[in-house]
């Protein structure tokens, strides 16, 4: 009978423990899931007529999210990337700006000019010789240019009297023949004498005898002694002619006589 009392009472509770309970028979606190964590759970052992407890090796949360393993080419690329400062160019880097440094501490302030009186007054004497010698450069440049200037209206106010003598030479003539005191009619004489030599060309040469220009002297080269340009100007030529009668002849018309008897004078 105590046997059979003790297998009906174990079997009671098995039944009780292994059939399904009821959900609304059960605490609220039993109704709530179970969340199992990494550390442990706690685990209900039935043994024969009892619970129990013990504790279950840890299981991964089914509602845990795991960060994907990192890549180990992930954790050296930073390194990878930052090279290592060679220690020889770290060292002259270093040397150069504490070098640096030091020169911009002991590096000595701008000294300002100091005005010496001596030096000032050796300026001040060599500024007064350069604006006189400037000054006299000056002077010396304006004078020239008046003297090339006068120059200038010299040799062209000559041209323009041996263009108009080339032009009409007996003017030329009766103005130097009125100079030595002659008037009209030794002109006269001189017009007829000249007329027959040369016909006044300046440039008259006689191919038999040499003679040349307006008073055909013989040999032209005579009347360089009346000017160098005796071949081209008949200012040279008239002026030596005229002083040639008056030494020879006396007057224009004691020529013209004598060219008149011989056919030369």
């Amino acid at each position: 009978m105590v046997v059979r009392a003790a297998v009906r009472g174990a079997l009671s509770g098995r039944l009780s423990l292994t059939s399904r309970p009821s959900w609304r028979a059960l605490p609220r606190a039993v109704r709530r899931p179970v969340v199992l964590v990494a550390t442990g759970a706690v685990a209900l052992t039935v043994t024969g007529a009892g619970v129990t407890a013990g504790t279950s090796p840890p299981q991964p949360s089914p509602f845990t999210v795991q960060a994907p393993p990192r890549q180990p080419s992930e954790e050296l690329a930073p390194r990878e990337r930052a090279q290592p400062e060679d220690p020889g160019a770290r060292s002259e880097r270093l040397t150069a700006a504490a070098v640096s440094r030091s020169q911009e501490r002991t590096a000595p302030a701008p000294q300002l000019p100091v005005d010496d009186p001596d030096r000032l007054a050796e300026e001040r004497r060599l500024a007064e010789e350069q604006r006189r010698a400037a000054e006299a450069e000056a002077a010396r440049q304006a004078e020239e240019a008046a003297r090339q200037a006068e120059v200038a209206a010299r040799e062209a106010e000559h041209r323009a009297r041996v263009a108009a003598a080339v032009a009409d030479p007996r003017s030329v003539a009766r103005a130097l023949a009125a100079e030595r005191g002659w008037g009209r009619q030794q002109f006269s004489c001189l017009d007829a004498l000249w007329t027959k030599e040369s016909g006044w060309e300046h440039t008259a040469d006689n191919p038999t005898s040499s003679a040349y220009g307006i008073p055909q002297s013989l040999p032209g080269r005579k009347m360089a002694s009346a000017g160098a340009d005796w071949e081209t100007n008949p200012i040279t030529q008239i002026t030596w002619g005229l002083g040639y009668i008056a030494d020879a002849y006396g007057t224009p018309c004691g020529a013209w006589a004598h060219s008149e008897r011989v056919d030369w004078y």
